[in-house]
């Protein structure tokens, strides 16, 4: 039995990056994310040096990898963030709740074998709309709160404006089949382009910008609760490494203030009792408040 999957490749950088506090807090201020975009940029390096970097699905797991690690960082529980940082990627909260349980051998052998169960662990998680079944990228839930925050990404490489409106036409779509059946949760989309857009194909960006823009619609349910866009440089992959260049992209698009929108609408839609540590790393006070928990022993 294979033990890799296609986010094992970041595995290793994932867990050397640990989870760091993302809020910044002025006296007076509303907190500000700070995004480990260094993380990223080694994530996404591991693509490029590799030879993926034209592998759309190489990228896009190293983001997926990525985002799932800062909504970790911002306290969700690390069995409700799905892709998981180790393999299974996807199980449900109360069966990993169960293995911790469990002996250390018996675990270990329960866990292969949910491994080999794509049913019970499967490696995307599939989330039902109101008109079809859509492949989600990173999200959070448990059973008995359903899904909570569903996030879609999107990597391109080359041919931006060819391919933009069929980006635009799938992320619109999906949009509004998911908040029609789950409208409280976070639904957001997230879009990485090489930074050669800027260079070679500068109508592009400026639809990218407005795609970006027109693709959100917080009163009603046909679009997304936030949307983000970063824009990654490299050279040839024998150079190395990636950089993240956001100089160009305008702060209501950036990725900090898609952080903030997508956390504060899974709180908003929750008591107090329920994500008690988020609410505290936010707001940096100890929240008086027990951790709702139904797998409490």
């Amino acid at each position: 039995m294979t033990r890799v999957d296609s986010f094992s490749p970041y595995d290793a950088e994932l867990a050397d990056a640990g989870l760091s506090e993302p809020w910044t807090h002025v006296h007076g201020r509303a907190p500000v994310y700070r995004p480990d975009y260094p993380l990223l940029e080694r994530l996404l390096t591991i693509a490029v040096t590799s030879g993926k970097a034209s592998n759309a699905g190489a990228l896009a797991n190293g983001v997926d990898s990525w985002l799932a690690h800062e909504l970790r960082r911002s306290g969700f529980s690390s069995d409700e963030v799905w892709p998981r940082a180790s393999r299974p990627r996807i199980l449900p909260r109360d069966v990993a709740a169960l293995l911790s349980r469990l002996p250390d051998e018996l675990r270990t052998r329960v866990t292969e074998r949910l491994i080999q169960m794509p049913s019970v662990a499967p490696t995307d998680a599939r989330i039902l709309g109101r008109a079809y079944e859509k492949q989600v990228d990173v999200v959070i839930s448990r059973w008995d709160r359903g899904p909570e925050l569903l996030l879609s990404t999107k990597t391109q490489v080359s041919s931006f404006g060819k391919n933009l409106s069929n980006r635009f036409e799938e992320a619109y779509g999906d949009a509004g089949n998911l908040r029609s059946r789950h409208p409280l949760a976070a639904v957001g989309f997230f879009f990485v382009q090489r930074s050669t857009i800027l260079r070679d194909e500068p109508e592009a960006f400026e639809r990218t910008v407005d795609m970006m823009r027109k693709l959100r619609d917080t009163s009603g349910l046909n679009g997304y609760t936030a949307t983000a866009l970063a824009l990654a440089s490299w050279g040839d992959p024998a150079d190395g490494g990636v950089r993240i260049d956001l100089d160009r992209v305008p702060e209501d698009i950036r990725p900090e203030q898609f952080f903030v929108k997508m956390i504060d609408q899974v709180l908003n839609a929750t008591p107090v009792s329920q994500h008690v540590a988020v609410r505290s790393m936010l707001e940096r006070r100890p929240i008086p408040v027990a951790e709702d928990d139904s797998t409490s022993a």
